[in-house]
């Protein structure tokens, strides 16, 4: 029974900062690739960022890089994102994923253990 629980979403001006959370249950999290998907209203899913799996290499994409950092707490079996300088088109559900890969992709293809997803929305 191999489960991701995101949490940590809500409302947030833009310019401000959210950090998600992706827990893992059922397996060693560092056992696996973990990303970070995002979809927004009527938009296609799109890939975020990962972290590898035992490594610990991070990809971003470039909507999202220099501004969001992912990290992953073993201790906890969890899975961070850290989003700064928000912007309105960061708006969307996010969501978590694992995948066996021993790769950096963030093509939602390779992933085969999703998250229900959090809502984030940026907004004044």
């Amino acid at each position: 029974q191999l489960q991701l629980v995101e949490s940590g979403g809500g409302l947030v001006q833009p310019g401000g900062s959210l950090r998600l959370s992706c827990a893992a249950s059922g397996f060693t999290l560092n056992t696996y690739t973990i990303g970070w998907f995002r979809q927004a209203p009527g938009k296609e899913r799109e890939g975020v960022s990962c972290i590898v799996k035992v490594g610990g290499r991070t990809n971003y994409a470039d909507s999202v890089k220099g501004r969001f950092t992912i990290s992953r707490d073993n201790a906890k079996n969890t899975v961070y994102l850290q989003m700064n300088s928000l912007k309105p088109e960061d708006t969307a559900v996010y969501y978590c994923a694992a995948s066996i890969l021993y790769s950096d992709s963030i093509d939602q293809r390779a992933y085969n253990i999703w998250g229900q997803g959090t809502q984030v929305t940026v907004s004044s």
